[in-house]
């Protein structure tokens, strides 16, 4: 009786009336994303035949669907003594790669082992971010090929992949249980199911096709680009090749209503009321800017594409835009010096801003200066600074709106560092000199001395190798204006520089010549530029400065 009973409805389902053949659409190939795994029997119950006619029907029914990490991917796991994964959603990215697998893959034979091959598709092809490289948040489908020979106890292991948020679509050539399969596939039954002789797949290629795009048929509309008054929204141009167009409709969410940070729907938000506006694109297009939006404010948007063909579900979003952007949003200080500094502030908005109000005193409690600057300058110059002073520094920005904005940056000045006001070299002696200096009082924390024969002088041959110059250097207190240097060399080179707090001021420097024949001394003096080098010095070095060259010469 049960036979005769599914002989009666396997007849119904082969007569229900099919839909139109028309030409594909060239909406199919941008249509679509999602991981489609194909589960094909190629146990020994199928004959050779059999199974060639399945591959060729896949080939059709896939080839139309673009294959790419943000479209459609495609899988398949075959079933035999052993299941076998023919190739993962990460294996072909164009549609020339998959067809080629295709043409290679060749049947297992053997038992049907459906419930093995089904839990192998549940517990790792099928879950995301599994070895088969299934998406997360994307649709999964699971479509199963199979003559229906004893496939096994496979109502529990299907239940498991629905509750996992899998859609099973099942081809069966003729030989299936009907009562079996109506329970492992999703609703609708009658879009799912398919009941069909090997030589007939061809009739259901659209239909099945249809009915795994509408469970894979991109419905997300994303927004890009949002800024305090524009964003921009991008979605699968489902329309191309079809007659019509996109309606856009955006405007703020009313207050009180539910809003999101970017997430899509299925469903459209409602978007009545006059504070909405009405975008129309072209049935190619992919993307629309909506401009005009207030700063800080949650939008929805909803794209419904409008065609005569087809009835295609409403999409849309909700967004917030950026808070407004005030200037100062940064402060910075450069170009410090004793006396002085440069202050800069961004970003310059001449449109929106009448003027810059730049204050500043020293800490803790010095008086308190202010600068007025132009609404089209970013940068002033502060003269007149003690050396070696915190400031605070503020910046406010007069907004022609009536708001204000202000920052606040501490800076600190240089330290004066005078350079040395005197050196002189007195001879008291073959191969000694008082060295005698004056230097400036504040702030001198001590004297650096350094003195450097010539090298010249100690090659008694051409051809010898030069000796290392003799040299030697002597740290001396603030209080010290002189020292004697005993058993220098013939010609010696002497620097004298003061050492600050934070680093090494400019010095002098003097060239002695001791001439024993002709008892005299010969002194060359040079102001010379020391570089500072002091972990408190700015990025970058302070700069060397060569003030004043000097020179006299005496016997």
């Amino acid at each position: 009786m049960d036979l005769v009973w599914g002989t009666c409805v396997l007849l119904l389902v082969l007569l229900r009336p099919a839909a139109p053949q028309t030409q594909l659409p060239e909406a199919v190939l941008n249509c679509c994303e999602g991981d489609v795994l194909f589960l094909l029997d190629s146990s020994g119950s199928v004959s050779s035949y059999e199974y060639a006619r399945m591959l060729d029907f896949l080939s059709e029914l896939i080839r139309p669907f673009s294959l790419a990490e943000d479209q459609v991917k495609v899988g398949l796991l075959q079933v035999g003594d052993k299941p076998h994964l023919e190739f993962g959603f990460d294996a072909h990215s164009t549609q020339d790669s998959l067809q080629a697998a295709l043409r290679r893959t060749k049947a297992l034979e053997g038992d049907t082992k459906t419930e093995e091959a089904l839990r192998m598709a549940r517990d790792w092809v099928l879950t995301p971010g599994g070895r088969g490289g299934a998406r997360a948040e994307l649709p999964r489908v699971l479509v199963w090929l199979t003559d229906g020979v004893q496939p096994g106890n496979i109502i529990g292991p299907m239940e498991a992949l629905r509750d996992a948020g899998v859609a099973v679509l099942v081809v069966s050539t003729g030989h299936g249980n009907y009562q079996v399969l109506r329970q492992v596939v999703s609703s609708p039954i009658e879009n799912n199911l398919y009941f069909v002789d090997i030589d007939d797949l061809s009739i259901i290629t659209e239909d099945l096709r249809e009915a795994i795009i509408e469970i894979i048929r991109a419905r997300r509309l994303h927004v890009h680009d949002v800024s305090t008054d524009s964003a921009r929204l991008q979605w699968r141009p489902v329309l191309a090749g079809l007659p019509g167009y996109y309606e856009i409709r955006f405007g703020p969410v009313p207050t009180g209503a539910g809003g999101g940070g970017g997430g899509g729907s299925d469903t459209s938000p409602s978007t009545e009321g006059s504070q909405y506006q009405r975008l129309v694109r072209p049935a190619d297009a992919s993307g629309a800017e909506l401009t005009g939006l207030r700063p800080d404010t949650t939008y929805t948007a909803t794209l419904t594409p409008e065609s005569n063909e087809n009835v295609l579900t409403p999409l849309s979003v909700t967004f917030t835009t950026k808070p407004e952007v005030l200037s100062p949003v940064t402060v910075t200080v450069s170009e410090s010096g004793p006396t002085s500094f440069k202050v800069s502030w961004g970003p310059l908005q001449p449109e929106s801003v009448s003027s810059y109000l730049v204050e500043y005193s020293a800490l803790p409690a010095g008086q308190l200066h202010t600068v007025v600057v132009g609404a089209g300058q970013n940068a002033t110059l502060l003269r007149d600074l003690r050396p070696d002073t915190t400031y605070l520094v503020t910046v406010s920005a007069r907004h022609a709106s009536g708001r204000e904005r202000a920052m606040s940056v501490k800076a600190c000045t240089q330290e004066a560092m005078p350079a040395l006001a005197d050196l002189q070299l007195t001879t008291v002696g073959s191969g000694s000199v008082q060295v005698d200096w004056r230097g400036q009082a504040d702030g001198v924390r001590g004297y650096w001395l350094t003195w450097e024969g010539d090298q010249d002088t100690y090659s008694n041959s051409l051809f010898a190798p030069l000796p290392p110059r003799p040299s030697s250097s002597h740290y001396l207190p603030a209080s010290a204006l002189s020292t004697r240097l005993d058993h220098l060399p013939p010609s010696t080179r002497v620097c004298v520089s003061p050492i600050y707090r934070t680093a090494r001021g400019d010095g002098l420097c003097c060239t002695t010549q001791f001439n024993t024949a002709a008892a005299w001394l010969q002194q060359q003096c040079v102001l010379v530029a020391v570089r500072c080098s002091s972990h408190n010095t700015p990025a970058g070095g302070a700069s060397a400065r060569l003030a004043l060259r000097w020179q006299r010469s005496f016997k």
